[in-house]
This record gives structure tokens, C-alpha cells and sequence, in this order.
């Protein structure tokens, strides 16, 4: 028998499945940046993306690790040339995700995970339309505000904020393939599902196969 792997699954050849770019999303305060924590402690192989940004570098800071450090000449050839997924000036600096990372992680066979906000998952689905795209919900409205509150890092104000903002932000999880419940003391729960989704996509049939 005579498959093509060029485009169906290469694992039915006996080869490594195609890389994923995956998008994890959802409203402030939800859980993303906890999910992508566990699932680091569980030894889950994926590459982060690294944030390109024009600020000074500061003192305990590692190029490549806590940033992609680079001139503002060099960040607005990046704008200009289209060579970032997205990218926004954040109190005077430039910061944005570089396509070149995500290429060269690709590339070596590993899975890419980004974690923006929903309006920057928008922007580069129009980039990378075959990104897997997952929304990170709570299991009801509350847990956000008892979610942001035991931060401390906002004012009662900014929690008012953020809350309406995460409201807006609910309206779009039509515009998501998959969504994951996170409810409370359920992080584990949560984890174990954005992992059997990523595993489910490495079966299709034919594959996403993103190009930047």
C-alpha cells in the first residue's frame, strides 16, 4: 500500500507527528500562566515563545530565556517586514512574538505553545489559520473575581476592570476550537485535558501543518 505522507499523517509511515502551534487563551485571571506551569512540572514537551522586546535588558535577565532583546530598529524591521505573529507598544516599549522562534521550534519537531489574550488569538489565527486554539474558562463568573482578589495585585477598581473586559472576552469563546474548565482546587483536571487535546490532534488524519 502507497500513502502519501506528504499529506496525510506521517505517523502512519513510522514517522514523528507534525509539530502543533497551540494557542492557549481565555479571561485575566482564569489560570493560563498555572496550566503552562503544571504542565512544565509534568515534564510535558512543548516550547514556550520567547517575547521580543526593545526595553534595556536588566541586571539577572538572560537573553532568549526572559526576552528576545533587541534594538528598536531592529523590533520595527521586525513590524515591518511581518515577521511577528502580533505585537504591541506597552508603556513606550515595543513587545511583540517573533515569527523566527516559532519557525525554528516547528521546525525541530516541537510542539509551540503561545498564551495571549483572546484579541491577539485573533490576530494570528489570520497569520497561522491551522493553530490549535483552546479557551480557558472557570467553571462560573465568581471564581475570576475570587481568582483576581486573592492576587493582590490589583486595586478593587482594577478587579472591576478586568472583570468587565473578561466578560467581553467570554463572548468570543465561539471563535475557539476547544474549551477547558477550570474550576477550583481542578488545575490537575484542566492540565490532563488541554495534554488530550494536543494528543488528539497528533491523530488526525491530516495533520495541521502551520506555515509562517
Amino acid at each position: 500500500m502507497d500513502l502519501d505522507c506528504r499529506e496525510l499523517n506521517p505517523i502512519i509511515c513510522g514517522q514523528p507527528p507534525v509539530p502543533l502551534l497551540v494557542i492557549l487563551s481565555g479571561p485575566s485571571g482564569v489560570g493560563k500562566d498555572s496550566a503552562l506551569m503544571r504542565m512544565r512540572e509534568l515534564g510535558f514537551p512543548f516550547h514556550f515563545v520567547v517575547t521580543a522586546t526593545d526595553r534595556p535588558q536588566r541586571p539577572g535577565e538572560i537573553n532568549g530565556v526572559d526576552y528576545h532583546f533587541v534594538t528598536t530598529a531592529e523590533f520595527e524591521r521586525m513590524i515591518a517586514e511581518g515577521e511577528l505573529l502580533e505585537w504591541a507598544r506597552v508603556y513606550g516599549d515595543y513587545k511583540g512574538i517573533p515569527k523566527w522562534d516559532v519557525r525554528n521550534a516547528l521546525a525541530s519537531g516541537k510542539d509551540v505553545i503561545l498564551r495571549i489574550d483572546v484579541q491577539g488569538t485573533t490576530t494570528v489565527k489570520k497569520i497561522a489559520p491551522e493553530a490549535v486554539t483552546i479557551f480557558l474558562a472557570p467553571s462560573q463568573f465568581s471564581d475570576l473575581r475570587e481568582r483576581l482578589q486573592y492576587r493582590r495585585t490589583d486595586s478593587p477598581d482594577q478587579i472591576e476592570e478586568r472583570l468587565k473586559q473578561a466578560a467581553r472576552e467570554m463572548e468570543a469563546i465561539d471563535q475557539f476550537d476547544y474549551v477547558v474548565i477550570n474550576r477550583p482546587d481542578g488545575l490537575d483536571l484542566a492540565v490532563s485535558q488541554i495534554r488530550s487535546i494536543i494528543f488528539a490532534e497528533k491523530q488526525r488524519v491530516r495533520p495541521r501543518r502551520v506555515r509562517l
